[in-house]
């Protein structure tokens, strides 16, 4: 039986459904590019670059958690946070299009499949979580921990949950488990993972805020900034 996996390898998603979330892909990444430019300055340039490689680093390591099913950390969140979630998805994406090119590691023409769950859906999830979150709870570092932790959680699923409708709109390969068995196993497996990645991107991006608050997208985004002593509180 193929394994169920988040990075999703050619031929698993049939042709058609391949094409379509291409364009998919293309149009959020073009709405990413658009919107990533009018961001840019001299903070974000150089911190965009040290969190594609975190992402490409983590993205390396893969976990079987159950038969049959695996995942990894994918870091949306933690881009999204430190950079924004334009730039953050960009981010993503080419680390996906690296790792696809040239370690085969998710199929090249999976790649708008993929782009579509980790970079697209599971950074906008984590990124929509944060800045709520932010905006309601009080400037501390327990609430930056626990926003960082919840939305990793949130955007690792919602990104798995991606999987499962392509799979249910092509799926192309029987992996033996009904729809509704593989939707439970990919939320429970990467509920996990999210944990863990909670864990991870907290640890970070709490760092990051105590040191040099202005390099972190969402906090100095904010409609009542994070101030440095608010974050060490």
């Amino acid at each position: 039986m193929p394994a169920v996996a988040m990075h999703i390898s050619n031929g698993i998603i049939d042709n058609q459904i391949a094409l379509l979330f291409a364009a998919v892909a293309l149009a959020g990444l073009g709405l990413c590019f658009v919107q990533g430019r009018r961001e840019l300055d001299d903070r974000l340039v150089p911190m965009a670059g040290l969190v594609a490689a975190f992402i490409f680093a983590v993205q390396m390591l893969n976990f079987q958690i159950l038969p049959g099913v695996s995942g990894h950390l994918l870091g949306g969140t933690l881009a999204a946070i430190l950079v924004g979630p334009y730039l953050g998805a960009i981010c993503v994406s080419i680390v996906l299009v690296v790792q696809a090119l040239i370690f085969s590691d998710g199929g090249v023409t999976a790649l708008g499949l993929n782009i579509t769950n980790m970079a697209l859906l599971g950074t906008a999830a984590g990124y929509l979580l944060v800045a709520t979150l932010l905006r309601v709870l009080p400037r501390t570092t327990w609430a930056l921990t626990v926003t960082a932790v919840a939305a990793c959680v949130v955007s690792v699923t919602v990104a798995s949950q991606g999987f499962v409708l392509q799979y249910a709109l092509g799926g192309a390969v029987d992996v033996g488990r009904s729809l509704g068995a593989i939707a439970a196993a990919m939320a429970g497996t990467h509920l996990l993972i999210g944990l863990g990645e909670g864990v991870i991107t907290a640890l970070t991006v709490t760092y990051v805020a105590k040191v040099r608050p202005d390099l972190v997208y969402a906090v100095r985004n904010l409609r009542r900034p994070v101030t440095r002593e608010a974050v060490t509180a």
